[in-house]
């Protein structure tokens, strides 16, 4: 089979987006970084062993539902690997993931010993576009990982808002709108990431110029489970210069400096941190976890492991 038509069985066999078929199109030309390594097998599907494959370290996505992930493994148990993972070859017996982790990691819990992967050459600027492109046309990334892939995308690859736009589908205005929620403070940007405020929500909370009236009206979302057309007439009359009205639990809000420390350690620990304290600066700190491998990665960040 020649290149041109191994390259469009490829493409029909993956159902890959516009942008990341154009960039695994690119990636046909050896990396110069790199010793050259034999292309017998380039554009063809091996089944390659697990152990021999290292993750890709431009992997932007940083969460995996450990649910998910077993749920995964059992219907790769019992069905086998769908959709092939797509590596680069580094050296005989060593490969870089460039797609497919979550498949990657679901194989090893299945107790694969191989898993079916197509080989490519890319140079590491490829290898990051191709990781987040990719991740950004799945449909279970949360809107952060999406605005994290959109922001590295831009800086690490050089890319404007609108060739970005280009190479996801998606016009400059969405783009930008992804990108400015990352200048939400770290609580809210949890709160989204896992599913307690809407993308809506975020959108709105993001007009609020000052830091402590948008944490209040973020707190107001939470308690109260406002509608996202709720918090845009909030958001309103606050702009019109309207108070911010009680919170119907009429919950104390931390001092300034408490709240701070709070976002620095929900930041530091990847999951939302509760500090409550009195007026006598007495109080605790709780740090939620989710799954036994989540406390082992708290309990690593607070040395005791």
């Amino acid at each position: 089979m020649s290149n041109n038509n191994s390259n469009k069985a490829l493409k029909k066999r993956s159902g890959l987006g516009r942008g990341l078929g154009a960039l695994l199109q690119d990636s046909e030309m050896v990396n110069e970084s790199r010793p050259p390594v034999s292309l017998e097998s380039f554009n063809t599907m091996s089944d390659i062993d697990v152990d021999f494959i290292e993750v890709n370290p431009f992997q932007p996505r940083t969460y995996f539902d450990m649910d998910a992930l077993n749920e995964l493994a059992e219907s790769i148990r019992v069905q086998g690997i769908i959709q092939p993972i797509t590596v680069r070859q580094l050296s005989p017996d060593h490969y870089q993931l460039i797609s497919g982790e979550r498949r990657l990691q679901a194989s090893k819990l299945a107790g694969l010993r191989t898993i079916p992967a197509y080989v490519r050459t890319a140079n590491d600027q490829q290898m990051l576009e191709m990781a987040l492109i990719e991740n950004i046309q799945r449909e279970n990334l949360n809107a952060i990982e999406i605005a994290l892939s959109y922001q590295r995308l831009i800086s690490e690859c050089s890319l404007k808002q609108e060739e970005l736009g280009d190479r996801v589908g998606k016009n400059r205005t969405t783009v930008n709108n992804y990108i400015r929620l990352l200048k939400l403070p770290p609580d809210i940007q949890i709160a989204l990431r896992d599913n307690k405020i809407t993308m809506g929500h975020a959108r709105a909370l993001i007009n609020i110029d000052n830091i402590e009236t948008k944490l209040a009206v973020f707190r107001r979302i939470v308690d109260e489970e406002l509608s996202v057309r709720q918090v845009e007439e909030i958001v309103r009359n606050l702009t019109n210069g309207a108070p911010l009205p009680k919170n119907r639990k009429d919950k104390p809000n931390l001092k300034y400096e408490f709240t701070q420390l709070q976002y620095k350690l929900s930041s530091h620990f990847g999951t939302k941190v509760h500090l409550k304290c009195d007026e006598q600066s007495r109080g605790e700190i709780k740090i939620p976890f989710t799954s036994e491998e989540d406390l082992n990665r708290i309990l690593e960040l607070l040395s005791f492991a």
